[in-house]
């Protein structure tokens, strides 16, 4: 097929060649690398070793450090409060929680319960808010009030305490729209933040927090990755708990070994289907997939997920070029009739590279579908399958416009393309084997576009038109959201963008309100919340500085070494 007159947009190819396929091919650059794998001296291994050799002697050692920890939560420390709440932070931000939940969740509770009567430092306020808001208690904002001076202003005599200052600025990114007291702690707290940081007088680790917040709030970083800098700041501070250190880095290192089995797995699925070749003008990112979708779930019990949300979510961009940047009209035409069909008896209609598509997406769901019909689950699959027929249809959609040469209004085109971002079918996708949790009902819920799952899309669908509007114009595309307010409000490209941004700030006002003070908070399981709130947060790493997924660039490939390639060292020190 001649590619004349095809928008081809010349996507770059993969920076990873096969260094997933097979991980001996890893050794040199982890030769040097030193892992904690026992109590012992550090052991000098490469990735292969670690990945084939997870000995009974470091399972041992890592449940008894978990049962260490899982004591030191169950001590009754009410009595001081404000212990309880920093080992409670400190073992979120270590990313270990996960192990935790029940005995987080029965914590907090008690700290709950005490209304706040006990915490009156800026400190320790500030974390028994930001704590509870996280865990869905519904904190309300006017516990800041008293430190507020007799104008109404946040007191000057807080400015001294950097401390206070960095837990309130974490806190206040849990507000929700109204909540004024929160908007003017932010820029508060921003602001003396910033000037601590320009004048360089805080000591680490208080000034590697105070830039990593300013970077990048916990309520917006993607857990794992805040995991892994907290664990290099906490290594460091004299007055880190030894138990809780050894137990983070050897946890981080195992659970990145089963994320590279899996890795590894995909990579073979992926050399087979030999997309690179077949099809060149699309955009190779199998490893940038998982690590997106990743950040939706990293749990071990959760593999499965992962494994076919990583699968569509390859697919779907290898469906979004052919609309993109091969298919001609005609072409796209029969693609989505067939696609709408779901049918592998319609596959010979299709032009050759579209056949190289259609049937291994069948085959994905035929899969999951199989594996979900022995946990009595099979229906969830066809939850999925409905979802991508609607992203098909956008795209279509999407084309007709450009192909027309039509600028819709921004209602109009957000309304497409809240879908097209894809967004609301990957989060759909994710509750499949995620276990009994998931019932019909919460399928139906998520199905029918709830408030927190449009919000999550309209964050995505604008986070990427203002990166990304740019790179697509030049090509040739459909108009994103940035055209349609240009040419509605008769708008310049910068004030569209700020007005966008400006939207994307809201969205996080709209998340928390639906995960703290919604009907929805009260009915859906906050395990379920969580996939929404943790694909924006892929999403917004993925995006922050541009197309970090078509163009990858150093924050992409900074984020993929710290949680594929590269394990925690361990100073000699610490063993």
């Amino acid at each position: 097929m001649s590619n004349q007159n095809r928008p081809l947009a010349n996507f770059p190819p993969s920076i990873w060649g096969d260094i997933f396929l097979n991980p001996s091919k890893l050794v040199n650059k982890l030769d040097s690398i030193y892992v904690c794998l026992c109590a012992s001296a550090p052991l000098k291994v490469t990735l292969y070793t670690i990945v084939q050799n997870i000995d009974g002697e470091t399972q041992l050692q890592h449940q008894e450090l978990k049962e260490e920890v899982r004591w030191m939560i169950q001590v009754d420390l009410d009595h001081e409060l404000l212990q309880k709440l920093r080992l409670i932070d400190t073992i979120k931000r270590l990313g270990v929680s996960y192990h935790f939940e029940t005995e987080i969740e029965e914590a907090l509770h008690r700290v709950y319960e005490l209304d706040g009567q006990d915490d009156q430092t800026l400190e320790a306020t500030s974390l028994r808010f930001r704590l509870l808001r996280e865990s869905g208690f519904p904190v309300p904002c006017e516990t800041f009030d008293r430190f507020k001076d007799d104008e109404g202003k946040f007191s000057k005599s807080l400015t001294s305490d950097v401390k206070g200052l960095l837990e309130l600025y974490e806190a206040a990114h849990l507000l929700v729209h109204g909540e004024n007291i929160l908007e003017e702690a932010l820029v508060f707290t921003t602001a003396h933040l910033e000037l601590a940081k320009a004048a360089e007088i805080l000591e680490y680790p208080l000034s590697a927090l105070v830039s990593n917040a300013l970077y990048q709030p916990i309520r917006k970083a993607l857990p794992r990755l805040h995991a892994r800098r907290f664990i290099d700041i906490y290594q460091d501070d004299a007055s880190h708990d030894k138990t809780l250190l050894k137990f983070a880095v050897l946890d981080f290192n195992l659970l990145q070994n089963s994320h590279k089995e899996e890795l590894c797995k995909l990579s073979r699925w992926w050399k087979d289907l030999d997309f690179s070749t077949k099809l060149p003008f699309a955009r190779d990112r199998l490893v940038e997939g998982y690590f997106w979708m990743l950040g939706m779930y990293f749990e071990p019990k959760y593999s499965f997920g992962r494994e076919i949300l990583t699968k569509i979510i390859t697919m779907i961009s290898i469906m979004d070029d052919i609309y993109d940047s091969y298919g001609i009209f005609e072409e796209l035409q029969l693609f989505t009739n067939t696609i709408q069909r779901w049918n592998i008896n319609y596959i010979d209609q299709l032009p050759e590279y579209m056949k190289l598509f259609y049937k291994p997406l069948l085959e994905i769901y035929k899969e999951a579908e199989e594996t979900m019909a022995k946990q009595g689950q099979s229906y969830s699959v066809q939850y999925s399958i409905n979802k991508f027929k609607q992203l098909n249809e956008s795209y279509f959609l999407e084309f007709k416009w450009y192909h027309e040469n039509y600028i819709p209004t921004l209602e109009e085109y957000m309304r497409v393309a809240t879908i097209s971002i894809g967004a609301i079918g990957l989060v759909v996708t994710s509750f499949i084997g995620m276990g009994d949790v998931f019932t019909p009902l919460i399928f139906n819920w998520a199905s029918n576009n709830p408030k927190i799952i449009v919000t999550c899309s309209i964050h995505g669908r604008l986070f990427d038109d203002i990166v990304s509007h740019k790179f697509e114009q030049e090509r040739g595309h459909s108009a994103s959201a940035v055209e349609c307010y240009m040419r509605e409000h008769v708008a310049s490209e910068e004030e569209a963008c700020n007005e966008l941004k400006k939207q994307v700030d809201n969205v996080w006002k709209d998340i928390n309100h639906e995960m703290i003070f919604s009907e929805t908070s009260k009915l859906v399981p906050v395990s379920i919340l969580t996939r929404v709130l943790n694909l924006i947060r892929s999403t917004e790493f993925m995006y922050r500085i541009g197309d970090g997924y078509t163009h990858v660039g150093k924050t992409t490939k900074d984020g993929i070494n710290s949680l594929l390639i590269d394990p925690i060292p361990v100073s000699t020190s610490e063993n």
